[in-house]
């Protein structure tokens, strides 16, 4: 019989982990799944995020990040983008399914972000209860500002304009 080293035993004894990340399948990844979500201007606010949704017609939500160069340099950015990536997968459970989000930080909070005195303090204040807090509440508002389906109403088609003349352009007499 062969004996095992101690990192051999550690290793039988302990189960494989679990991935703590965000699967592709939730998450969107294309410009054009992005613009799609936005394009349906259903959005919601507070001080420190702005969620925009959509309905997506599938059994998950679907999750997208937008954090631009107003919030500060790369490190400050992509914190930002972990802390919102990991709040919405601690929340998987209270959020919706059937609906694209995307997040982006507050006009507001990114402007302090970016400025010298008060950066530092704010990116500390942004803690993952913080910003989990604030992602479940604004998803619950932005969905309950739609209509009870979840789409928005489509505008009445617009009438030909004739441009002053008392006969359609083009027709004639």
């Amino acid at each position: 019989m062969e004996l095992l080293s101690p990192a051999e035993v550690i290793l039988e004894i302990t189960e494989p982990l679990k991935r703590l990340t965000l699967p592709k399948n939730k998450r969107l990844t294309s410009n054009r799944q992005f613009k799609a979500v936005l394009d349906r201007r259903r959005r919601a606010g507070d001080a420190l995020l702005t969620v925009w949704a959509a309905e997506n017609r599938r059994d998950h939500a679907r999750f997208g990040v937008s954090v631009g160069k107003t919030c500060g340099n790369a490190v400050v950015r992509n914190r930002l983008k972990r802390l919102l990536r990991e709040a919405f997968r601690l929340s998987q459970e209270e959020i919706p399914p059937g609906f694209d989000y995307v997040v982006m930080v507050a006009p507001g909070a990114a402007r302090k972000l970016k400025h010298p005195k008060h950066g530092p303090e704010t990116i500390r204040s942004m803690t993952l209860q913080r910003v989990r807090t604030s992602l479940i509440c604004l998803v619950r508002t932005c969905l309950e500002s739609g209509s009870a389906k979840g789409h928005r109403p489509e505008p009445a088609p617009a009438e030909p304009q004739n441009n002053g003349q008392s006969r359609p352009a083009g027709e004639r007499t």
